[in-house]
């Protein structure tokens, strides 16, 4: 079983930065993939951002060139640099480990936090 905690939400003004954590209760260096998602009020779940082991990433088209995923193996951690932030950036986020156990995937999510971002 994998914990997940992330941190780091807050408000910001249109055009400001955050960094979001993610702390994972295993070794991340094992997993699969990383990734972020946002959920914005009234509306479905979506990616923003992964990080596979292997070193790959993938971002979502609204992000890219704004929204940086990083990962420290050894800290456990996976980070989400935010840069010059959109109000249609605000949702709770998310992070979502994969893990592969015995051939079966296994996805893993933390509670969330808050981005909230004014115009």
């Amino acid at each position: 079983q994998v914990q997940l905690v992330e941190s780091g939400g807050n408000l910001v003004q249109a055009g400001g930065s955050l960094r979001l954590s993610c702390a994972a209760s295993g070794s991340i260096s094992s997993f699969n993939a990383m990734g972020w998602y946002r959920q914005a009020p009234e509306k479905q779940r979506e990616l923003v951002a992964t990080a596979a082991r292997g070193g790959a990433t993938n971002y979502a088209d609204s992000v890219k060139g704004r929204l940086n995923i990083s990962r420290d193996n050894a800290k456990n951690t996976v980070y989400l640099q935010m840069n010059d932030l959109k109000p249609e950036d605000t949702g709770v986020y998310f992070c979502k480990a994969t893990t592969t156990s015995w051939g079966r995937s296994n996805d893993y999510w933390g509670q969330g936090t808050q981005v909230t971002v004014s115009s």
